[in-house]
């Protein structure tokens, strides 16, 4: 499981075709995991983890075509469990909860790299661009 409060996706503006983020989150920014995958390569004494995607629904389909699986917490002790069966682990991402994200387009500076690493950790990156 990889722990988030939100995370970002991207369209093509188009008004200047540069690309717009916007801030995906559940509702109330309360916590969330994403099904992820971990592996250790001893040939490369290399870890690495990825996370799982799957095809876009309802609302995330409005800015992409693929969304991160986002678990739900009744499911984290059989992810997490090695002793899960194989056959048993498409069952568990089918039980996502990501028909409950929100989301809102914010600043461009999400995007921009900074010299200083706290200038692009601040609560401005995840408000609304146009708040209501």
């Amino acid at each position: 499981m990889i722990p988030a409060d939100g995370f970002y996706e991207w369209t093509i503006s188009p008004a200047d075709g540069k690309k717009d983020p916007w801030h995906i989150y559940h509702p109330g920014h309360a916590p969330f995991s994403f099904a992820g995958l971990w592996a250790y390569n001893s040939n490369l004494d290399v870890s690495s983890c990825t996370i799982i995607t799957q095809p876009a629904a309802d609302p995330m389909k409005q800015l992409h075509d693929r969304q991160p699986v986002i678990l739900d917490p009744a499911y984290y002790d059989a992810w997490l469990n090695p002793a899960t069966p194989q056959d048993g682990l498409k069952d568990i991402l089918s039980h996502d909860i990501d028909g409950q994200l929100q989301f809102n387009r914010v600043g461009r500076k999400v995007n921009t790299a900074a010299v200083n690493k706290l200038a692009n950790d601040h609560p401005g990156l995840i408000g609304p661009i146009n708040p209501l």
